[in-house]
């Protein structure tokens, strides 16, 4: 059996403690244990999730709650939602075991990963699928498509478990590993407010659909730290043009004013 660090879980908007507690479990089945949630409803931590757990208090103790995705995905390099509905993104779908390869090879190269959760109820927001590398799909009968967290998790799980077991030879990736999202967040965020400053974002009300496409088309791109930075530099050399081009105009039309008062 290979020794990898397995994929960060994390829960986003969590509903009831019981659930959080059945997730918990399954992860201990199959050798996963960190977990992380974002606002969950009823705060945390919560007795009912220990109780629930059945003795995968060690996942439990460990839990760390953030106050966005962005943050809960910061320090990791590839994540991948799990939805039922891609929801106009234009992301790479996979199945479970799909996903689960992708993993264990970034893994496997050393690289911090992870599977992103919705809530019970409303699911992941797209602005948060859109943070990610992709999209993990269960393929169940669409007759029937309900399916609770515990079992998703499950499944996703069962799945980079029976990786480690039958230990493939990993497919290691070549040149420089993608920057974190931490990083990447911070260029997009970047990009956005030169973009807003330049009157891009028009009309106001279409801004938070356009920059979701801008960040799945820029996420696609897998960006390494070094192409970050470089991004991030040509963002401010355009932006520091922008300003001398505004001066300039500045500057002209205080001359032909002071013109015309002569």
């Amino acid at each position: 059996m290979i020794e990898l660090t397995p994929p960060v879980v994390i829960l986003d908007k969590s509903q009831m403690a019981e659930n959080i507690g059945a997730v918990a479990r399954v992860m201990a089945n199959f050798g996963l244990s960190e977990l992380r949630l974002v606002t969950p409803r009823d705060g945390w931590p919560q007795e009912r999730a220990w109780a629930m757990a059945s003795g995968a208090d060690w996942v439990l103790d460990g839990v760390r709650v953030f106050d966005s995705v962005a943050e809960a995905m910061a320090d990791l390099h590839t994540v991948f939602a799990t939805t039922a509905r891609p929801r106009e993104t234009r992301q790479p779908v996979r199945t479970p075991r799909e996903s689960a390869r992708v993993l264990y090879d970034d893994t496997a190269s050393g690289l911090k990963t992870g599977l992103l959760f919705g809530g019970e109820r409303a699911g992941l927001e797209t602005t948060d699928i859109a943070l990610c590398a992709g999209i993990t799909t269960i393929p169940i009968d669409p007759r029937h498509h309900s399916l609770n967290l515990a079992q998703a998790v499950a499944i996703n799980t069962y799945e980079w478990r029976t990786l480690i077991l039958d230990a493939p030879p990993p497919r290691f990736r070549e040149g420089e590993p993608p920057a974190s999202n931490e990083l990447l967040v911070g260029m997009y965020e970047h990009f956005e407010t030169e973009l807003e400053a330049g009157g891009f974002f028009h009309p106001p009300e279409k801004k938070p659909s356009m920059s979701q496409n801008l960040r799945v088309m820029l996420g696609r791109a897998a960006f390494t730290e070094q192409e970050v930075a470089t991004m991030r530099g040509a963002i401010h050399a355009l932006a520091k043009g922008r300003g001398r081009v505004l001066a300039k105009l500045a500057e002209k039309r205080v001359a032909e004013e002071a013109k015309k008062g002569e």
